[in-house]
């Protein structure tokens, strides 16, 4: 008889990357992998736990899922990811619908635990170590067949006092370099063109396997496999950024100059407080050096608003900052007091509204800026990934070498001819929408006043 499973996953990129390896895992067993979850025998939560919001939304999709189970619609609801690796014996406590926790370090386990729970057995637990979490093997990709994530390590031992990463996933730990490339060979057979390189800390990639920072080694294997027309990398730390890896964002190669720091804060005292590895100060050095390094660069980054002890200019500095850096991407999150973590008994926390207040603060400057960097842009010619075609707007869309998936812009334009998804098309801005860009493929007949 088939049996239908369904996922629901959760939070980042590395997440999503567990999915597809526990898809492919069950497919392999002869269960039929759907692609609605609510039309299923079992759904799979695959939770992110990392900070309060994140909690927020996986309970409530598995309040959600439990629902259906109450109403008959579904069979039965298993829980896996961060926060089932945080919380383990919590969750069956306060949601016993749910028929099974599954740890990050028993995914391997979970076709087993998936017969188990649909032969009738109820609230389950398997957890593992957090290094047992398997890093290799096949994945059911459920990014667009263009697009895909590559995990070149797993854990961090970076130890910021504000994260709870370290404690849910483990030390850092690399990937063997041969095994990264078969994957990357794997996928550009598939179909990808576009391959993004994720880690907890993607620069500190081979330290603990070859005793030093090796991702310009990996970078120039990876380059030998023709069918990536494009590189990105992300979560790469700031103390790391090589001059090597620079200079490789100025080659003829695929590796996109972007680049996505996580620099948290600018103010000395918050930075030694959240245990940061460098101070404002050196920051902007670097900063400047990365942009007259490789002119036109895309750097993005994340900040944390808020932190413990956080005082009034050390958020007028934050502020003045992200204003004279003028970041092409920027996100800015309240802080999240997290169990468990040392920022969370630290003196001084901030209430809640005055640190939402903050970050939005931040981000509506970010947003004027973002405003006059686009405007900029008008009137050049840049290549898109085109990603599908808007029947509301009737016109394609896509993004360009500034913009990851999810969490970046899109570029709207008219097209000519037939292009296929994936396909890098010139595109010529003549127009800014909300931080998206407006185009019409380079070419084509500039169109005249209308009225």
């Amino acid at each position: 008889m088939e049996r239908k499973i369904g996922m629901v996953s959760l939070g980042c990129p590395k997440n999503q990357i567990d999915a597809e390896h526990i898809l492919a895992d069950l497919r392999r067993e002869g269960y039929t992998i759907t692609p609605n979850p609510a039309d299923c025998d079992l759904v799979i939560i695959n939770t992110c736990g990392f900070i309060d919001a994140a909690k927020a939304e996986a309970i409530e999709n598995i309040l959600e899922f439990t629902q259906l189970k109450e109403e008959g619609r579904i069979q039965a609801v298993v829980v896996t990811g961060c926060l089932s690796e945080r919380y383990r014996q919590q969750i069956l406590e306060e949601i016993p619908e749910v028929d099974a926790v599954v740890g990050i370090g028993a995914n391997q386990s979970i076709p087993e635990i998936v017969s188990q729970v649909l032969e009738g057995k109820t609230h389950l637990e398997q957890y593992g170590e957090k290094t047992d979490l398997s890093l290799e093997g096949e994945r059911i990709l459920s990014t667009p067949p263009y697009t895909a994530y590559l995990k070149i390590a797993e854990g961090c031992s970076n130890h910021c006092t504000y994260c709870a990463i370290p404690s849910i996933r483990g030390p850092f730990r690399s990937r063997p370099m041969e095994n990264i490339v078969q994957e990357a060979k794997v996928l550009a057979a598939q179909g990808v063109k576009e391959l993004i390189l994720v880690a907890q800390d993607t620069t500190n990639y081979g330290s603990d396997l070859y005793g030093r920072y090796a991702l310009t080694d990996l970078l120039k294997q990876l380059f030998e496999i023709k069918e990536f027309a494009w590189i990105r990398l992300l979560y790469c730390y700031p103390d790391k950024i090589t001059d090597e890896l620079l200079e490789l964002m100025k080659g003829d190669n695929p590796l996109l100059p972007y680049l996505d720091l996580p620099l948290q804060h600018c103010a000395d005292g918050v930075l030694k407080r959240m245990h940061r590895p460098m101070l404002g100060e050196e920051t902007k050095q670097l900063l400047a050096h990365i942009r007259q390094t490789v002119p036109g660069i895309t750097l993005r980054t994340t900040l944390i608003a808020g932190f413990p002890g956080e005082t009034e200019r050390e958020f007028e500095q934050l502020c003045l900052f992200v204003k004279e850096t003028k970041f092409d991407r920027l996100g800015c999150f309240a802080y999240s007091q997290e169990e468990g973590t040392p920022a969370a008994k630290l003196p001084d926390q901030i209430e809640e509204e005055v640190k939402q207040h903050r970050a939005e603060l931040v981000m509506e400057y970010q947003g004027r800026i973002m405003d006059r960097l686009s405007k900029r842009k008008i009137g050049s010619t840049i290549p898109v990934m085109l990603e599908g075609y808007d029947r509301m707007n009737r016109c394609c869309y896509g993004r360009s070498e500034a913009d990851a998936p999810d969490i970046d812009c899109k570029v709207f334009f008219q097209a000519v001819g037939h292009h296929h998804t994936g396909e890098i098309i010139q595109v010529e801005i003549t127009d800014t929408m909300d931080g998206d860009l407006l185009g019409q493929e380079a070419g084509m007949p500039k169109r005249g006043k209308q009225g």
